[in-house]
């Protein structure tokens, strides 16, 4: 067989991770499509792009007016982390998360949708776990950071939480994937007077959940070492 593997192009012409990664993000922004994104906006759906290579993400991003600054604070003060699935919660660097503050461990990300009350509560009511697993995660909700890539039934409930018992997270991102539940599920969170990102329509899922995150502690961590630069000059000043 006279045909070589592919890989050995890159042997003789290697590529670091690092550069794989810089060169994607130089194709997005070569290739996007005009859009009325703030920096700060972009930063979070090119990586969302780079997550799915999937341009047509543009259309269906939303951002309410202070989503990023709430974020960031939130980021910034350690504020806990709850995810509506495993595979988000394993996905997050906690390495990043660190960057912006040093007091974020593994512990402070949070996912209930496998604990055993749970699980036992959600099969005596006939309703799905991630419901549950919001009520159970009830006392770490206002302040915190909640992704939802997974659930909209999880994210239905937090809806009620905010419209009926005043809970005001510092962010939502509002990517559940699917066919029941998923679209009206967005369109109320995006009615609700708190922070969220969202991805209307039926697509969505962790990866992309994930993929909001890291942009925003990319986000927080240039601005915190722009804080921190600022803050010095100032007192040599």
């Amino acid at each position: 067989m006279d045909v070589k593997p592919l890989v050995r192009r890159l042997y003789q012409e290697p590529l670091s991770g690092d550069e794989i990664e810089r060169q994607s993000y130089a194709t997005i922004d070569r290739e996007a499509p005009a859009h009325g994104f703030s920096p700060g906006e972009w930063e979070v759906v090119r990586r969302m792009i780079h997550a799915g290579a999937d341009f047509s993400l543009i259309d269906q991003v939303r951002f309410s007016p202070d989503a990023l600054s709430h974020a960031l604070r939130a980021l910034k003060a350690g504020r806990p982390i709850y995810t509506d699935s495993n595979m988000i919660r394993a996905g997050i660097s906690v390495e990043r998360l660190k960057r912006v503050c040093p007091t974020y461990e593994e512990s402070s990300i949070h996912c209930y949708v496998a604990h055993r009350e749970v699980r036992e509560e959600a099969h005596g009511a006939s309703l799905p776990r991630a419901l549950f697993a919001v009520r159970k995660a009830r006392p770490i909700l206002d302040g915190g950071l909640i992704l939802f890539g997974n659930s909209p039934v999880g994210l239905l409930e937090l809806n009620r939480l905010i419209m009926e018992e005043g809970l005001r997270p510092s962010l939502v991102v509002g990517m559940p994937a699917g066919f029941i539940h998923v679209v009206e599920s967005k369109e109320e969170l995006m009615r609700l007077p708190v922070p969220w990102i969202v991805l209307r329509g039926r697509r969505g899922g962790s990866p992309l959940a994930v993929a909001v995150l890291h942009a925003l502690c990319t986000l927080a961590a240039a601005d915190r070492s722009g804080a921190e630069v600022n803050a010095e000059e100032g007192a040599e000043g």
